[in-house]
């Protein structure tokens, strides 16, 4: 009589994954959620220059533009998805109604295509 052990006893598939994966998904949860909750920069309380630096240092940043509006701007066209296009954005600034911050990241028009 040959004995089974609990190794023998067939198990549904992946169950031994799922605590590897609710895991990394608690990682990763703890990891967006500080982002998330960090303060956009304001740009009406800094110089243009400080805000075009801060887009060329971190190449992606999100910006508080206006009252409850917030824009993300990226240094250049690598922080875009492949199918997008940079367009130049100006925002205001405490120095600059027009400061040429960065660029804005988005899907192509006929226009941009058309050369209008």
């Amino acid at each position: 009589m040959v004995k089974l052990g609990l190794d023998s006893v067939p198990r549904p598939y992946g169950i031994m994954k799922l605590p590897l994966v609710f895991l990394t998904g608690v990682l990763a949860l703890g990891q967006v959620a500080p982002v998330a909750a960090q303060q956009r920069l304001a740009t009406n309380r800094v110089s243009c220059t400080d805000a075009k630096a801060l887009v060329k240092q971190d190449g992606d940043v999100v910006l508080a533009t206006g009252p409850g509006q917030s824009e993300r701007i990226v240094a250049d066209r690598g922080y875009c998805e492949i199918s997008e296009i940079a367009e130049l954005r100006f925002v205001p600034t405490r120095d600059n109604p027009q400061c040429p911050v960065g660029y804005r990241c988005k899907a192509p028009e006929f226009e941009d295509w058309n050369g209008n």
